[in-house]
């Protein structure tokens, strides 16, 4: 046949198809990078819109005294709280992978910044606050440039034994620093989890029963409307409720004897423009602080999205959301909002509100903006008991409990890790518990990578194609032993694979020949290849030899490029189970398959029926056979 070589033109043209296409390629990927709403906007129905306002609208409702809350723990004026919920909100909605995450100011993040900045200025003051920007906008740089990195990847790092066991930590510890809100009693700041119940065990007759009673109304109000009427938004209605019922207490009773905290009056502003110290000295100042910062918020945000992700099914874009969360800090700094991330109050209230597409986090911070600028005022009619029934609510949807039930059931590895990082969330620091968490994870993988499973096969004698199984009752072949490992030979497992091949040779040192499956075998790395090429020096040593089939590419080019196939043999490599038999058949010794009796494979079922006088027997003992029973 003769080859015709194409025309140069039609060479050019495919040449500058595939130009295009490749160009095309990466112009929607950046696309899809720079503008990821356009995936999930074609969800936006008009039902899912009504969902979304009722779910935004709830979480500007109940951002308000928070927001106030965190900056005060902060040292940031109480208006900046506000700012940091407002603009960061809506940006990560728009430029981030999870539907339900919804950032802004958080209570560890409050601590942490106040941690770092507090001993280069005086919180409270102007040059605090300008450090905050400052500090916000580095933030977001190093999370965007994270982003763009790729390096989203390291979130895959976080089991969902984590995830699990950090949301019901963090879910009660909601729960147990709103407990002052909810029994009116006044606790210090700083306290851990368990000095808080320490606190009200000595503090019990400060109960104040009034604030018990709204906070009691809220949360039964909560669950009526939510089993009763579950189309109505539950939320805003155990919200009105609670303060409806403060307003009542205080109109019959006078506000004197009541005494029911209230959010009081914010600043009816929107958030003013500012603008980051870019100067050398701050920026090396701040360094190190940002760095802090950004490992914790985006182990803070990412765990939190994938968290809500395993709830509603949702795949996360680690990288994406890297994007987002470093966008809305670059863009907040702008408008005087310090270090936002996720928020486990404001995702878990929009997770359980009804949230369907990130519009919802849109419709929070924009009405957040409405709310703050026309209706400041009213939120002096928000008892802050009632804010903690909403949020005890909202605890109790966070904590997955038949993923927890299941875990501990079928898991031992997983349960440890469960429970490690449900305690250390309880009672260390969030960020240690994340770490935690996923330090103990790199633990059990590690355990599990490193002692792949290596079994031992034999064709089933009843199957009409002698498929291989791992049956221990059936009989091996004398001079074969035909194992498969389940798992990669990387430094970490070679020790181990070692050993169980040290000890099949101890054990048979009749089976000179060696073959192994290697379908299962993902990656060998070059202790791996070491390895096998000192197996095969070791069987040809005892007169045998080593044999692979069904090697996987990767694992092929491993032992080319460094010479290992040639030590293994490359007649000794085969494509197929079949094959490989076949050609091992032929180089064992067929005087011993004479006097074995057991027919392990096809292949021994054209030999002639074996000797079965005492002398034969006799023989076989000898020869290290077993006897057949």
């Amino acid at each position: 046949m003769i080859r015709v070589d194409p025309c140069p033109s039609v060479v050019l043209r495919c040449g500058w198809s595939r130009l295009v296409g490749l160009r095309r390629s990466l112009v929607s990927s950046l696309i899809e990078r720079i503008s990821p709403f356009l995936a999930w906007w074609p969800l936006v129905t008009r039902q899912t819109i009504r969902t979304d306002f009722i779910a935004g609208l709830t979480g500007a409702l109940l951002v308000i005294p928070q927001g106030v809350a965190f900056a005060t723990i902060a040292g940031m004026p109480p208006e900046y709280g506000l700012y940091a919920a407002m603009v960061p909100a809506i940006v990560a909605a728009l430029f981030g992978s999870s539907r339900h995450l919804v950032s802004g100011p958080t209570t560890a993040g409050s601590i942490l910044l106040l941690s770092v900045l507090s001993t280069m200025a005086e919180p409270g003051t102007t040059e605090y606050v300008r450090l905050a920007i400052t500090l916000t906008f580095l933030v977001g740089l190093i999370e965007l440039t994270l982003g763009f990195a790729r390096l989203g990847f390291l979130i895959t790092f976080i089991s969902h034994s984590v995830v699990t066991g950090f949301t019901a930590g963090a879910a009660i510890l909601i729960a147990a620093h709103q407990l002052e809100h909810f029994l009116g009693v006044e606790v210090p700041d700083g306290l851990q989890f368990h000095e808080i119940f320490v606190y009200f065990l000595g503090h019990l007759s400060e109960i104040h029963p009034y604030a018990g009673l709204v906070g009691g109304v809220t949360l039964l109000a909560g669950v009526l409307i939510k089993h009763l009427l579950p189309r109505f938004p539950y939320m805003i209605g155990a919200l009105l409720a609670g303060s409806l019922t403060a307003t009542l207490l205080d109109q019959s009773l006078g506000h004197e004897v009541t005494g029911i905290d209230m959010v009081g009056a914010l600043p009816a502003t929107l958030p003013p423009l500012s603008i980051p110290d870019f100067s050398f000295s701050t920026i090396k100042t701040l360094a190190p602080a940002a760095l802090a910062m950004t490992l914790f918020a985006l182990t803070e945000a990412v765990s939190i999205a994938r968290s809500l992700a395993v709830r509603s099914e949702q795949i996360i874009d680690g990288s994406q959301e890297f994007i987002g969360q470093g966008l809305s800090n670059l863009v907040g700094s702008f408008f005087s909002a310090y270090v936002a991330t996720g928020s486990f109050n404001r995702s878990g209230v929009n997770f359980a509100a009804g949230a369907t597409t990130p519009l919802a986090a849109v419709f929070a911070g924009s009405l957040l903006m409405v709310v703050v600028v026309l209706a400041a005022p009213l939120a002096a009619h928000i008892p802050y008991a009632a804010i903690a029934g909403i949020l005890f609510l909202v605890a109790w949807r966070l904590i997955d409990y038949t993923r927890i039930r299941r875990t501990l059931r079928v898991s031992r590895a997983d349960s440890v890790v469960l429970t490690a990082t449900f305690l250390s969330t309880l009672f260390l620091d969030l960020e240690f518990a994340i770490l935690l968490g996923i330090l103990l994870s790199f633990v059990v993988y590690l355990g599990r990578t490193s002692r792949p499973r290596v079994l031992v096969r034999v064709p089933a004698p009843n199957h009409p194609y002698r498929l291989f199984t791992t049956d221990p009752a059936l009989p091996e072949c004398p001079q074969l032993k035909v194992i498969r490992i389940d798992g990669s030979l990387f430094f970490g497992a070679v020790d181990y694979v070692a050993e169980r091949l040290r000890m099949f040779a101890k054990g048979h040192p009749e089976q000179k020949h060696l073959l192994i499956s290697a379908r299962s075998i993902n990656f060998v790395d070059v202790a791996g290849a070491d390895l096998i090429a000192r197996e095969a020096r070791n069987r040809r040593a005892m007169g045998g030899r080593l044999y692979l089939h069904r090697v996987k590419e990767a694992t092929r080019e491993t032992l080319k490029r460094g010479g290992y196939r040639d030590e293994i043999g490359v007649e000794n490599i085969f494509l197929s189970k079949q094959e490989a038999i076949a050609t091992i058949f032929e180089r064992l010794d067929h005087d011993i398959c004479a006097r074995c009796n057991k027919r392990i494979f096809t292949e021994c079922l054209s030999l002639p029926p074996p000797v079965t006088s005492v002398e034969s027997g006799r023989d076989r003992r000898t020869a290290g056979i077993p006897e057949s029973r």
